[in-house]
């Protein structure tokens, strides 16, 4: 070894880890607390308030999901995210494209309290309890109240769907384009 080509020894990780040192972490914390102090807004923006939280409008709708401890939506920020609407046959009913009809039109009410529209959906996961036999249906069902160009789509085969009866449950995360309308508004 010459005299200009010292050995030195590995850095030792630090308890943060291998690639950030105690300063640079430190730096890190302080500006997310710096920024969290200058946009109170942003920062605001995703607490759950009464304003930002849609519940149902019909009472017994309403009572259920309270029961159970969720919502029709949550308002985020300009984002939007809708709990699972459930499709499935009415009594006698042997169409899926009609139960799919009648979530999709769930779904835009729901969007609409919200403050957007059907070319503000942004995501969708769906939860088939037979994905083959039933994907065919939601596909041109979804093509018609979505239009195009189509949002991302994940659809996944499930076991089984609350309530009993479910088919296919339907979730959606839309962008919000424009302020919520006003109660009675609507």
């Amino acid at each position: 070894m010459s005299p200009r080509m010292k050995h030195r020894p590995a850095p030792r990780p630090t308890a943060i880890g291998p690639l950030l040192g105690r300063g640079a972490w430190t730096a890190r914390l302080g500006l997310a607390a710096l920024a969290a102090a200058l946009c109170p807004a942003a920062a605001a923006a995703q607490i759950r308030t009464p304003e930002t939280v849609l519940m149902p409008e019909d009472p017994r709708a309403r009572e259920a999901q309270e029961r159970y401890g969720y919502s029709q939506a949550v308002i985020a920020g300009d984002m939007i995210y809708l709990s699972g609407i459930v499709a499935g046959l009415a009594p006698g009913e042997t169409d899926l494209k009609a139960a799919y009809r009648r979530a999709y039109q769930a779904i835009l009410a729901i969007l609409a309290r919200a403050g957007a529209g059907p070319g503000d959906v942004v995501d969708v996961t769906s939860y088939h309890t037979d994905v083959v036999a039933q994907i065919d249906a939601l596909a041109d069902v979804q093509k018609q109240f979505l239009g195009s160009p189509p949002p991302a789509w994940t659809a996944i085969d499930v076991d089984r769907l609350l309530p009993d009866g479910g088919l296919t449950e339907i979730k959606i995360v839309a962008r919000r384009s424009r302020p919520a309308p006003k109660a009675g508004q609507d």
